[in-house]
């Protein structure tokens, strides 16, 4: 009998992309892990408490399609209107909400580079036209950022993995230059000196993201939030899945977000942490970069070197990130941890570069 050939039901762009590789997640527990950029403390024992609540008979029941709790404690705590909030399951799903709104296929899409990678990962599932753009060397903006006849423009800040910030008049200059839409992802902007939401209100064409896996503890949840003109949030409704947020994700997006005493708590012990963690790794000999982040990058002598060292590390079981790419091959990401997992990792360091 013969052998019927394996068709490629793929579309040609999906063949030929690589697709997004997150961090390493190890699921025996016996690493120290400071690769992925997770919060180190524990959740408010709000959030706890709100999932107890809703875990009962009230599973049987869809949750609220628009995510209205969580919008109104969005709004109530960052000073604008439900209309103007968009819930969704992490960040990373109203990334891919935006890209299906605005960009059609062969449209521009812009971004900085060294930067988040599912941005380009995105792009290629649209078969958009990529514009990336190269960061300076001390990752400050160029003026090729402003492309003509972008559909949208991501802008990671503060970026990743760099950890640097573009200052908000800065993204505000390229948001009143830009035709389409620009996008602000400020997933770690809460360990930063400042952010974009007040940008909103002065452009009709900007986005901001956040999300609560860093700064909130709730990475495990899958929950983030745009605020955007009601114009832009309206549209971008119709594009979301109809439940694309669960009960548990909702009830703990409003607990979190009316703790903010736990939160305000986790952020100042990290950033304590995120000071000292820089100073030892420039007594080290490391080049570091300056973060407004809950993680430090740090450039190595060169290529084999931060190899070297991440492989080192691995096998002591401390996870750290390194990424095989131009520009950031011999550069190591640092996710800030507790003290004693920092002090762990500043003491491994130290045995592998004697």
């Amino acid at each position: 009998m013969e052998t019927k050939t394996q068709q490629n039901y793929f579309r040609k762009n999906i063949d030929k992309m690589n697709g997004y590789v997150p961090g390493e997640q190890p699921q025996d527990g016996q690493y120290i892990k400071l690769n992925t950029n997770e919060n180190p403390y524990p959740p408010s024992t709000k959030v706890i408490a709100a999932l107890k609540d809703e875990v009962s008979e009230k599973l049987r029941l869809y949750p609220d399609p628009g995510a209205t709790s969580a919008r109104e404690k969005v709004a109530e705590v960052f000073g604008t209107k439900p209309e103007r909030v968009m819930i969704g399951n992490g960040s990373d799903e109203l990334l891919t909400i935006i890209i299906r709104s605005f960009v059609g296929e062969g449209k521009k899409v812009v971004y900085p580079y060294p930067s988040y990678l599912l941005y380009k990962t995105m792009s290629e599932i649209q078969d958009a036209e990529e514009c990336v753009i190269d960061f300076l060397e001390d990752y400050t903006l160029p003026g090729e950022i402003v492309v003509e006849g972008a559909a949208v423009t991501f802008i990671c800040n503060p970026n990743s993995p760099s950890g640097t910030i573009i200052p908000v008049e800065e993204v505000s200059g390229v948001a009143g230059k830009i035709e389409g839409i620009i996008v602000v992802d400020e997933a770690y902007v809460d360990f930063a000196d400042d952010n974009c939401m007040r940008l909103v209100d002065k452009h009709s064409n900007l986005i901001v993201l956040r999300t609560l896996s860093k700064s909130y503890s709730l990475a495990g949840m899958r929950l983030g939030f745009a605020v955007a003109h009601e114009d832009l949030i309206s549209g971008m409704m119709k594009v979301k899945d109809s439940y694309n947020v669960d009960r548990l994700s909702i009830a703990s997006a409003v607990a979190a977000l009316g703790d903010q005493e736990t939160f305000r708590e986790n952020v100042a012990r990290i950033k304590k942490t995120r000071g000292r963690l820089i100073d030892s790794l420039k007594k080290l000999g490391f080049f570091v970069y300056p973060s407004q982040a809950n993680f430090v990058m740090i450039r190595c002598r060169d290529a084999n070197k931060a190899k070297e060292i991440y492989q080192e590390l691995r096998e002591r079981k401390i996870l750290i990130r390194y990424f095989e790419q131009p520009r950031l091959d011999d550069c190591l990401r640092i996710t800030v941890g507790t003290d004693e997992e920092i002090d762990a990792l500043l003491d491994n360091l130290a045995e592998i570069k004697t």
